[in-house]
């Protein structure tokens, strides 16, 4: 098994050296101290806009570099695990020794939610999808941890300022003014007096309840769905070894641990994606962070977001069956369909994720037979797509295309895969709340008004007559 282990890391490490092969400058982008306000090409969407400063991850897309906290996620998969880059996102630092293991002391004490999952049960969960139990799970936890529903912590007059108050400055014709007037400091926030000694759903304690949480939540969540009780926590194995566990009721071997552990650590954070920016835009209003992770959750079960690695894995089935990769690539281009896993909106080389899990779903598939038909179809259309698209399209595989697959290799169902993405990425999620709230400013961005002026306003008893005819089809 140690064996198997090097292998892993000499296929990081493998990866790595091939992804520097193509960077040809080295100049980071967007990665200068912003000078307030700051003038910047927006596109629809919000597309370009850049929305605050953060020092916790940075993504090059045309280079296919991926950093968190200064760190290459190639050096991280390889040589760390998923407790320790948790810590780095949420501390900024690297623990020692000593601070790495009382982290995971904290994190192993949360994984039992023994409440928040009797309560789950309660729920229809046969009848939802498993985002959508996710979140209620998350709402479970915030109830059970958290004073901040109690009539304590309604926050008074004096406390806070319509949200529209704070940005006024800044849409004050022609330029604004370089700092808002209503300020909410992050230090205001505190726990009110006469409340019980719970999480105040802010603190550092509050995103360990969450990364432990809601990897205890999921893997119940694929238990029920599957007419089986969830497994009681384990408080010897590591955070993926538990995960994994906690899924299917057997200790997982090393080099499953270990694969899961990568697939986490790659997943863990990724610039101002729609469900990180979702998580911080709740957070900014005084909100707190288990309703922060609840928006990122909704964000993420979008099929946009987080559900491309289950069509990744719908599409390679039925071209399996099909047996036939060319003529059903063809039809997708005549149809002018989207080939799912292929194709980022930041990266404009191979996804650095892709770079690492396409050869670990190889490696898995040399000794899970039933995953090589599927392997051998993913890597017949990978050389398809990237000869038609790559040079000059700039699409290639992106990080959903081999998840799917080494997903599928560790014996979870397809529709387990956006959970499992949520499961790595609250880490992300929490770092990034908790930064911008050191210095909150709530999201406040305008929209362009193209509607009427001065319509005249016509009692309802007229409005029948005045109402436009629908044409004859």
């Amino acid at each position: 098994m140690e064996s198997d282990q090097k292998d892993i890391t000499n296929l990081i490490l493998e990866a790595k050296k091939e992804a520097r092969r193509h960077i040809v400058s080295v100049e980071p982008e967007f990665s200068q101290k912003v000078k307030w306000p700051v003038t910047c090409t927006v596109g629809p969407g919000l597309e370009g806009a850049i929305a605050c400063e953060s020092a916790i991850g940075y993504v090059n897309g045309s280079q296919g570099c991926l950093i968190y906290r200064g760190y290459d996620v190639f050096d991280l998969c390889a040589y760390s695990n998923y407790e320790e880059v948790s810590y780095l996102l949420l501390f900024g630092h690297l623990p020692t020794e000593s601070q790495l293991d009382e982290y995971k002391k904290k994190l192993v004490k949360f994984r039992f939610i023994p409440n928040t999952l009797r309560r789950l049960m309660g729920g229809p969960i046969d009848e939802m999808m498993p985002m959508a139990v996710l979140r209620l799970g998350t709402e479970f936890l915030r109830y059970r941890l958290t004073w901040r529903d109690s009539e304590f912590a309604r926050l008074g007059p004096e406390d806070g300022l319509a949200a529209d108050e704070d940005s006024i400055p800044m849409e004050t014709m022609p330029t604004g003014e370089e700092h808002a007037i209503y300020e909410f400091p992050y230090e205001r926030l505190v726990r009110p007096a006469g409340v019980s000694k719970r999480d105040d759903a802010l603190s550092m304690d509050s995103c360990m309840h969450l990364i432990s949480g809601l990897a205890t939540i999921t893997a119940a969540i694929m238990r029920l769905r599957d007419d089986k009780m969830p497994v009681e926590p384990s408080s010897e194995l590591s955070h993926a070894g538990n995960l994994l566990y906690m899924m299917t009721g057997v200790k997982p071997d090393p080099v499953s641990e270990r694969i899961m552990d990568v697939a986490l650590i790659l997943h863990a954070d990724h610039g101002m994606n729609a469900s990180t920016f979702a998580s911080m835009v709740v957070a900014s209003t005084m909100s707190d962070i288990y309703l922060s992770v609840g928006s990122g959750i909704a964000a993420l079960s979008g099929a946009l977001h987080g559900g491309a690695n289950e069509l990744v894995i719908k599409a390679i089935k039925e071209i399996a069956a099909d047996d036939n990769v060319e003529s059903w690539y063809e039809r997708q281009k005549a149809r002018k369909r989207k080939i799912p896993g292929f194709g980022h909106r930041v990266y404009k080389t191979y996804d650095p994720r892709a770079r690492v899990l396409g050869p670990l779903a190889k490696y898995m598939a040399k000794t899970r037979k039933g995953t090589v038909p599927l392997m051998a179809v993913a890597e017949r259309l990978e050389k398809i797509v990237v000869a038609d698209l790559g040079k000059k399209k700039k699409i290639f595989p992106n990080v959903d295309f081999y998840s799917g697959l080494v997903y599928n290799a560790l014996g979870i169902p397809d529709d387990m895969f956006t959970p499992l993405f949520a499961v790595s990425r609250v880490a992300g999620w929490t770092a990034r709340v908790h930064e911008y709230l050191k210095k909150n400013r709530i999201f406040r961005p305008r929209s362009t008004y193209i509607g009427a002026f001065e319509k005249e306003y016509m009692p309802i008893e007229r409005r029948a007559k005045k109402m436009p005819r629908k044409k004859k089809k």
